[in-house]
């Protein structure tokens, strides 16, 4: 691979010119040499110096490419007192500062063709000069969106520089600097509190890093790195991560797919920029960061793609978006990576392999060429034969404080969004997902193959038929609720237990601006998902109604309602009580110029039910023969209780009985004092599990019993109070409430 050029060198050896031109008044020029080189090892990390050689593809024609964009605008720049160039308007706050960063981009990457030119240089130069002077001056007032203020314009305005630092000498970096510290002073960092948290926090720091680099300010730069510990703490409210691996942003969204793959994306830079500085990240709370690759976004990307789930209101902006986020946060890892012990780093890329090589839709490596920083890594990941591709694993990961639930088995993976008195329904704002009202009342995500909600999903599903959910079809206007995630429920009792690999997992449902009630249960099996609801009740004066499923799909579906099942060729199959009533509909939605064809499959409670029900099983993957199968053995997953006050299964074949208790009392075999979650297995070797969890996080003890005869306890858990064995289990928990709705198991030997 070739050295950097001649120019890179001068380039850089000049840094120490814009540094020092624009260094405080008190400053005697200390930390100069430091930041010089912090300047350099942004721009190694960001751009991937030193990580591939231009003079190959596919980076030669990306990089070319990229120099004949940043010529046209060099060339088509025009100076007014109103904008840059005549197609980017005043105040253009986004277009003009990530233009003037792409030609800086140019300048500072090998083979654009334009590496090092002074005139591009220059005139990136000019262009800041320019922006600051009419548009993001020190004495500018901030309007509307204040991200554009304070991350957005400054980040860009400020990576430009850096990037081209040897032309934005004297007054031209001076006019900068002091139009960043009108919008991001020092003591916006003073309070982790309001639009300075999680992700915003994170970007906040990485302003105030650039800010240090481009005004030679030690002091700042050392600000930037304190200010980031907040964002490695565990919280139990609000934005942040979280024990049970959610993640937070404003105030009640779950947003790996967003936030925090912004959040993740940062750190993992700043890590890698900081390492062997005198500001390298020391925070032993930065172990949470490590941890939460794999606790807070891993479970969250299937096949290369983040789940829409936790993606908040992006899940509305573009198709396969899915796939970008899944990039960015691959790209994160491998980053992040680089500064991470050596376990942690086999098992990551192993990670990112595997998500590349299922990614049939939207191929990595190929979707990575825009960023050759990323594509290096990726690349090298790829051809590492001494790193196996990891498989998708198998299980389930339920996330109490967030109400999302993922469960994985072999060949499918299902994923469950509701909304909580802690987790709103959805997300709208800035214009985008408006119809978003109902992906927090039980969506019951699912893939079995191919990208389902990737291809303009979003844009042509109806949003009254969200798979999985129970909803009035009462019309709602767009952005029903409050903006901004300000739409949470009353329901306390949402989120279940788990044993790790299967899972009971319930939700008090209350309906967006309507009278609707329901209690929802949902047990996650090796083969299926079965149902149940309950109480459903509501006085709209409209029906309504339960969605088994709704594919974007043309595929054939057959309906037989006297045996109780429904089958979708390549999809799955549906199994229900016989003579269920049953409604299907395929159609073609058209929206945004995009048509998609649907396969609707949903339950009619009728106009205000009272204390209505339902129970179906969904059986990814399944084909007719298995769903025809299932359909003739309905004692294969007994329902033991199906009322508002509980919910509750038995499936002999895999040992388990779990219930939902909405109120204390029976289900079956088991019985519980007050309201709670509790997963029985009988683990086939004289010994079976039993865990418990407080969903609504209140109970200062708890008891449970289980009708069957049991020897004694193997293995106890701390918060167990006192077991009785014999005939009858009875398990006395002590306080759950402080336990963040987390499931807490104890092992018995059978009698």
């Amino acid at each position: 691979m070739k050295g950097p050029s001649r120019r890179l060198f001068l380039q850089f050896s000049g840094l120490a010119v814009l540094l020092t031109a624009c260094a405080p008044r008190t400053g005697t020029g200390a930390g100069v040499e430091e930041l010089t080189a912090l300047g350099r090892r942004w721009r190694e990390v960001t751009l991937g110096a030193g990580l591939f050689d231009p003079a190959r593809e596919p980076y030669r024609a990306r990089l070319a490419r990229l120099g004949a964009a940043a010529r046209l605008h060099r060339d088509a720049m025009t100076l007014t007192g109103r904008s840059l160039w005549p197609d980017l308007p005043f105040p253009s706050l986004g277009a003009t500062p990530s233009r003037l960063r792409a030609m800086a981009r140019a300048y500072a990457l090998p083979g654009t063709g334009l590496t090092a030119e002074p005139g591009l240089g220059s005139a990136v130069a000019t262009g800041i000069e320019h922006y600051v002077r009419h548009v993001y001056a020190a004495d500018a007032r901030q309007t509307g969106n204040w991200w554009d203020w304070q991350i957005g314009a400054p980040r860009a305005l400020l990576d430009a520089a850096v990037l081209a630092g040897p032309h934005l000498t004297g007054g031209r970096n001076a006019a900068l600097c002091e139009a960043v510290d009108n919008f991001v002073p020092p003591d916006r960092l003073d309070d982790y509190a309001g639009n300075s948290t999680g992700a915003n926090r994170v970007d906040l720091c990485t302003v105030t890093l650039l800010r240090a680099i481009a005004g030679a300010d030690p002091g700042r730069a050392a600000l930037a790195v304190s200010a980031l510990s907040p964002v490695f703490r565990y919280v139990t409210e609000g934005d942040g991560f979280y024990r049970d691996g959610s993640f937070i942003q404003h105030g009640s969204v779950p947003y790996q797919g967003g936030y925090g793959a912004v959040a993740l994306t940062g750190l993992a830079t700043l890590a890698a920029v900081l390492r062997g500085t005198p500001w390298e990240i020391a925070d032993p709370a930065f172990h949470n960061v490590l941890d939460a690759v794999d606790r807070s976004f891993a479970p969250f990307v299937h096949d290369g793609a983040c789940l829409d789930l936790v993606r908040g209101r992006g899940v509305a902006r573009r198709p396969y978006g899915d796939h970008a986020r899944g990039r960015e946060i691959a790209a994160a890892i491998l980053l992040l990576a680089e500064t991470a012990p050596a376990a942690d780093r086999a098992r990551w890329r192993g990670m990112v392999k595997g998500w590349a090589a299922r990614d049939t839709a939207k191929p990595m490596l190929r979707a990575a060429e825009g960023d050759p920083a990323f594509h290096a890594r990726l690349a090298a990941v790829l051809r590492d034969e001494t790193t196996p591709a990891a498989p998708e694993p198998s299980g389930h990961r339920l996330f109490p404080m967030s109400a999302r639930a993922v469960h994985r088995r072999p060949g499918w993976c299902a994923a469950l969004s509701m909304a909580s008195s802690r987790v709103a329904r959805y997300e709208h704002g800035n214009g985008e997902n408006p119809r978003g009202w109902h992906t927090g009342a039980g969506m019951l995500y699912w893939w079995g193959g191919g990208d389902q909600y990737s291809d303009s999903f979003w844009p042509t599903v109806d949003p009254y038929r969200l798979p999985g959910t129970t909803v009035s079809t009462l019309r709602l206007p767009d952005g029903a609720g409050g903006a901004w995630g300000d739409t949470r429920p009353p329901a306390d009792w949402v989120g279940g237990v788990t044993d790790g690999a299967y899972a009971a997992v319930g939700q008090h449902l209350y309906g967006l601006e309507s009278a609707l009630e329901a209690f929802k249960s949902w047990f996650f099996l090796d083969d299926a998902v079965v149902c149940l609801g309950a109480g459903i009740t509501s006085r709209d004066g409209v029906p309504v109604e339960t969605v088994v499923d709704n594919r974007r799909t043309g595929a054939a579906l057959t309906v037989d309602a006297v045996a109780g099942r429904a089958h979708l060729d390549g999809h799955g199959g549906y199994v229900l009580p016989p003579g269920q009533p049953l409604r299907t509909l395929r159609e073609t939605r058209t929206a945004g110029g995009a048509s998609r064809s649907y396969a609707t499959i949903w339950l009619d409670h009728g106009v205000d039910p009272d204390a209505a029900g339902y129970v179906y099983h969904l059986m990814p993957g399944a084909n007719l023969a298995a769903t025809r199968a299932r359909a003739a053995d309905p004692g294969w997953a007994r329902v033991l209780a199906n009322t508002s006050a509980q919910q509750g299964i038995a499936v002999t074949s895999l040992g388990i009985t779990a219930a939902c208790f909405w109120a204390g009392g029976r289900a079956g075999d088991l019985a519980a004092s007050d309201p709670c979650a509790v997963l029985v297995r009988d683990l086939g070797d004289g010994t079976a599990t039993v865990t418990v969890a407080d969903p609504r996080c209140v109970l200062d003890g708890l008891t449970v019993t289980w009708d069957h005869p049991v020897a004694g306890i193997v293995n106890p858990h701390p918060l167990l109070a006192s077991a009785r064995t014999g005939a009858r289990l009875t398990l006395v928990f002590g306080r759950l409430a402080d336990r963040a709705g987390a499931s807490h198991t104890v092992t018995v030997r059978l009698a």
